[in-house]
């Protein structure tokens, strides 16, 4: 019953002064909205980078090796097959290498991107993994005895021939020095058709992939490993076969505690991504809770002009037998009421706005029941700490001079 009087008594005096207890108020309700716009918009942020990182790569590895004073134990063919054969989780492993150089026909030249490595490739390029339209990718077949093959996309297949069924011709292919004549093996859905209208068709370079073994036979100085990519079955695995893949090549090539091989996964990137990101969020959030500090001194602001104006009423209150501690909590709890509506107001404002950001930036904001949490505590927490000096001002008056008080 004291606490339901002292509610009610909180209640009237703040609406009593509608326009005077909004004012108050807005400090806390501007920092309230903007703190939970900030995180539910930056962790939307975060989600959609994280999901677009993941649906790049995942479940890859990126394998390389520092040989530079031990060229013996760099990279080979041999230690792939190794890998593969030895760990079940790989679902495919290949050089990650690129080249440039210039394809030509009797119908066009143009400067091309050459990625190589074993048929695994065709699942773990970024330029060359779309779907076949003609033909098929380059097989073991080819790989193990080196054929002058190549996949080409769409986009190249117009470029040179003019059309994009052209499994079978052949292009003259120059590296370096070396020029040599490659056959046509499959064609894939082209990845950078819609850069056309950004540049000259013929300032697009062209996209292929072909076996690291012709290149090696073509150009020799080409034909070692500086990386290597490996895909795993699932996230779950990544960590526990990076480490499984330097401890197996680390015992095959005599190399333990030498520090050689470095088997990165997605999910160390990932972390590193998710700390940056956590931590520009965090900091434009405190940033913006300032404005709550703005409103707790408000608060205090308001509850002490109360406290004046009703002196002779805690006088008289005081006469009739309330206590230091009735009076106390009165004014404590006015100034709580006062934050907590502030911070409600400023919740679901901070919602609306979030959700007009996130829809302007074609994300989905996250709101987690933390921040939600923290938003009603912290609204108590200032109506407490900065009504605390007004309510013992008013608890502390002296009867007879609240009374004499004009």
């Amino acid at each position: 019953m004291f606490i339901k009087e002292n509610f009610k008594m909180a209640l009237d005096s703040i609406f009593a002064n509608k326009m005077r207890s909004f004012l108050t108020m807005l400090g806390i309700i501007i920092g309230i909205a903007s703190v939970i716009a900030i995180l539910a918009v930056g962790n939307g942020a975060a989600q959609e980078i994280t999901s677009t990182f993941s649906d790049l790569g995942a479940t890859t590895i990126n394998l390389t090796a520092n040989t530079v004073d031990e060229p013996d134990k760099a990279l080979e063919q041999e230690d792939l097959v190794v890998l593969k054969d030895s760990i079940d989780e790989i679902r495919y492993i290949s050089p990650n290498e690129t080249i440039t150089g210039t394809a030509s026909t009797d119908m066009d030249t143009r400067q091309s991107v050459i990625s190589y490595g074993t048929p695994d490739l065709q699942f773990l390029s970024q330029a060359m993994s779309s779907n076949l339209i003609h033909g098929r990718y380059f097989n073991q077949v080819d790989f193990d005895e080196s054929n002058e093959v190549v996949v080409i996309d769409t986009d190249g297949a117009e470029a040179l021939f003019g059309r994009t069924d052209v499994v079978g011709e052949t292009l003259s292919m120059t590296i370096t020095q070396s020029r040599f004549d490659l056959r046509i093996v499959g064609v894939v859905e082209g990845s950078f058709a819609n850069m056309q209208g950004a540049f000259d068709a013929d300032q697009i370079p062209l996209f292929m992939a072909m076996p690291q073994s012709t290149i090696g036979q073509q150009i020799p100085q080409f034909a070692g490993m500086s990386s290597v990519i490996i895909e795993v079955e699932d996230t779950e695995q990544i960590e526990p076969i990076s480490n499984q893949v330097v401890r197996l090549l680390e015992l095959r090539n005599d190399a333990v505690g030498e520090n050689i091989y470095n088997a990165r996964n997605f999910l160390q990137a990932l972390d590193q991504v998710n700390n940056v990101l956590s931590l520009f969020i965090n900091f434009i959030a405190a940033v913006a809770g300032i404005a709550l500090l703005v409103g707790g001194i408000g608060v205090m602001n308001i509850m002490l002009v109360s406290v004046t104006e009703r002196t002779r009423e805690i006088g008289t209150r005081k006469a009739l037998g309330a206590t230091t501690r009735t009076i106390l909590i009165q004014f404590l709890m006015e100034a709580i009421i006062l934050s907590l509506i502030g911070g409600m107001i400023g919740l679901t404002l901070g919602i609306l706005l979030s959700n007009i950001i996130a829809g302007a930036l074609n994300i989905v904001p996250i709101y987690t029941l933390g921040s939600v949490a923290l938003v009603l505590v912290f609204s108590t927490a200032v109506g407490i700490f900065f009504g605390i000096y007004p309510a013992r001002k008013a608890a502390r008056l002296n009867p007879i001079d609240a009374l004499r008080f004009e």
